[in-house]
């Protein structure tokens, strides 16, 4: 039995699906089952999972319901102790897999492990780091994000916590995050596992106001919920900041600078400690606002970028030559 299955869902994404899929055969991993899930894509999507799939366990190309569903269509297919999902213009860094079977076969009480990541352009160029803490429970329900191609899951814990809502096209990652989190144990590891992609037809790009009816859904839910509600109630003010905060951050990427500043500001009233850590992107949005674009532009890049990629080639030497990284250092 494969210690780990790992799924693929795409779209009309052959501009990256190939690099992706070769991260995870380049995995080190011997006990790897590798699931791509095609929602009958029109490009040349077709032409390239062939080109793999001597080296595949299952694949299908046909209408589905979503991400959700194609997710959850592989999800029930897998016959991995550990399970988890790699979307098509996303990337594992090298020994990603074996880093994460590793936390979790030591650590048999955990049901969830998540690490750091990086972000990319479309061209594979480091735009960031993103860095996380030991979060658990309070602090998911407070809207911290994770990079959702840092993280692996017991396939048991999930079958308990229950498949992708499938009714989420935005934030159902991190609405089956926290149903895992209320069950079971979770763990940050501080290593970077992968790569996030941004690029003009990314979700959290060209369609990242709609992100804010599914942050509210979300605030809705856990509050129905008997188990969670509780701590919803404890924890108001800082889980209605944290819900503020990631909508400011959505309508920031969406265009929507006077919104975001509104919902900063809301986010500020609420829990200003962490809110005050955004500041950068709050400048930016009133920048922008006063009509000084091009200052907000440049600002915001060198507020968020500059890196010296020289550092993360020292730590894995096996990115300079990584599918689908452009690693160039200052």
């Amino acid at each position: 039995m494969p210690s780990i299955s790992i799924i693929t869902p795409s779209y009309n994404q052959a501009s990256y699906l190939e690099q992706a899929i070769r991260s995870v055969l380049a995995q080190d991993s011997s006990d790897l089952e590798y699931i791509v899930v095609d929602g009958g894509s029109t490009d040349r999507s077709l032409e390239i999972i062939n080109r793999y799939a001597d080296r595949l366990s299952w694949w299908v190309s046909e209408p589905d319901d979503g991400q959700g569903d194609a997710i959850n269509k592989g999800l029930l297919r897998a016959k991995g102790d550990y399970v988890a999902w790699l979307n098509s213009d996303d990337l594992y860094l090298p020994g990603a897999v074996n880093a994460a079977l590793d936390v979790l076969e030591a650590n048999p009480n955990l049901g969830m492990v998540f690490a750091d990541a990086i972000t990319i352009d479309p061209s594979g160029k480091p735009l960031n780091r993103l860095t996380f803490g030991d979060w658990g429970l309070v602090e998911l329900m407070s809207f911290r994000i994770i990079c959702q191609p840092a993280v692996f899951m017991r396939r048991s814990v999930i079958e308990e916590a229950g498949y992708i809502d499938s009714s989420y096209h935005f934030m159902l990652d991190h609405q089956l995050w926290i149903r895992i989190a209320r069950t079971s144990q979770i763990q940050h590891v501080k290593q970077s596992w992968a790569a996030a992609r941004h690029h003009p037809s990314a979700k959290n790009v060209a369609q990242a106001s709609a992100f804010s009816k599914e942050i509210l859904r979300i605030l809705e839910w856990m509050d129905k919920q008997s188990d969670l509600a509780p701590i919803f109630k404890s924890y108001n003010k800082q889980i209605n900041a944290g819900a503020q905060r990631l909508n400011a951050r959505y309508l920031l990427d969406g265009g929507q600078p006077k919104e975001a500043l509104q919902a900063y500001w809301k986010a500020l009233t609420l829990d200003p400690g962490y809110t005050i850590h955004h500041w950068h992107r709050m400048l930016y949005a009133l920048l922008s606002i006063l009509g000084a674009g091009d200052i907000a532009n440049s600002y915001y890049r060198i507020a968020s970028s500059g890196h010296n990629w020289q550092p993360l080639l020292e730590e894995n030497p096996q990115l300079s030559n990584w599918p689908g990284i452009t690693l160039i250092s200052k």
